[in-house]
């Protein structure tokens, strides 16, 4: 699959120029005369290029692999760090009674469990939120090389937000069936006072008390919730990202350095985040509390809920979805950097499209 995959990206629009020539060897000797030896002479863009040498093909497996690596750290990392925000905001979905707001859930929590507790389901989050940033990243970028071919140029260009929707939605299906078993595990850790402490005590009590239920029946409402989440994130990253370049940074991204690309990567990340949270925000309230209970539906809690009730713990989420996300961006793209894998620019509208609009005289 892989290598078909990888001979689709060669001549794919999110492939860079520059790393369409390399791979193929060519420049365009019109405009590159012969030397004084009589070689054609480099151009000054492709000399450029040729400093920086990729370690592997746009579309390879191993592009596609280390895409998946750089999800791993990016999830699992954050996520991980994050987890007394999340047990305080899982704690006022469940039980907003006892935990008023996000200032009194973390003083609430600190009194009964003390500092440890506010590490409660770690284990859980660190695995689950590897193996979701494993298929996130991986397939959305298998899928946007292929929805891009089945597309075409001129299409990818003009429908490329669709293109970025479509792409991230159908990763994140896979990646919450990946998640689930560990967020259920998690939600019952954290809500649950007294079930249990640990992963290992609290999976094998889940199986023996539902079975192979208890881990999956939480994974449409986490489609509810992961899906629109994801086509958000990437979507709004991915313009946000040409819209900052196009209207914010003084000069073109193949222009600016390493570090000052990522800190564009952290700004676009953090205002996807926003909107990522807002929009997740009430089936992430019937996920929590679903989990929680035995033999409800995600009907059942939704009615319970009401409309006011699936937007409690939003301003925490919100803190918690914005940093998230601009820093599983900043991670991913750093990931990039470091195995020095293509990081095709902003999409440009294709030269055959320009002469149809009379863009070009």
């Amino acid at each position: 699959m892989f290598s078909s995959v990888a001979h689709l990206a060669r001549a794919n629009p999110f492939n860079t120029p520059h790393l369409q020539l390399l791979h193929d060897g060519l420049g365009d000797l019109r405009s590159n005369p012969p030397g004084p030896t009589g070689q054609p002479r480099r151009p000054r863009n492709l000399a450029a290029a040729a400093v920086e040498e990729y370690s592997c093909g746009f579309g390879s497996a191993k592009y596609y692999a280390l895409c998946g690596f750089g999800g791993v750290l990016s999830c699992g990392l954050t996520h991980t760090a994050v987890v007394p925000l999340d047990l305080v905001k899982c704690r006022m979905q469940v039980d907003p009674q006892k935990y008023k707001g996000i200032f009194n859930g973390f003083s609430v929590t600190l009194k009964e469990d003390g500092v440890r507790g506010l590490a409660k389901g770690w284990a859980p989050t660190f695995i689950g939120y590897s193996m979701q940033g494993l298929c996130k990243f991986g397939f959305y970028e298998v899928f946007k090389v292929l929805y891009s071919n089945m597309l075409g140029e001129e299409n990818t260009y003009l429908w490329r937000t669709s293109l970025y929707l479509a792409a991230s939605a159908s990763a994140e299906f896979f990646a919450d069936i990946a998640l689930a078993p560990m967020e259920a595990a998690k939600v019952r850790i954290q809500t649950q006072p007294g079930y249990a402490n640990t992963l290992r005590d609290a999976a094998p009590k889940m199986y023996k008390e539902e079975g192979l239920k208890a881990f999956y029946k939480g994974v449409a409402p986490l489609w509810m919730r992961q899906i629109p989440y994801t086509m958000m994130k990437f979507a709004c990253f991915e313009r946000t990202v040409e819209a900052l370049y196009k209207f914010v940074v003084p000069r073109p991204r193949s222009e600016c350095s390493k570090p000052e690309q990522l800190v564009v990567t952290f700004i676009a990340g953090y205002i996807a985040g926003v909107f990522c949270a807002i929009v997740s925000h009430p089936a992430d309230s019937v996920v929590s509390v679903l989990n929680k209970e035995k033999g409800s539906s995600a009907s059942q809690v939704l009615k319970r809920l009401g409309f006011k009730g699936v937007w409690k713990g939003l301003f925490a989420r919100i803190i918690m979805i914005g940093t998230l996300t601009a820093l599983q961006w900043f991670i991913y793209d750093s990931v990039k950097v470091y195995f020095r894998l293509p990081r095709p620019p902003p999409p440009e509208m294709p030269e055959s499209l320009k002469k149809k609009l009379g863009l070009t005289q």
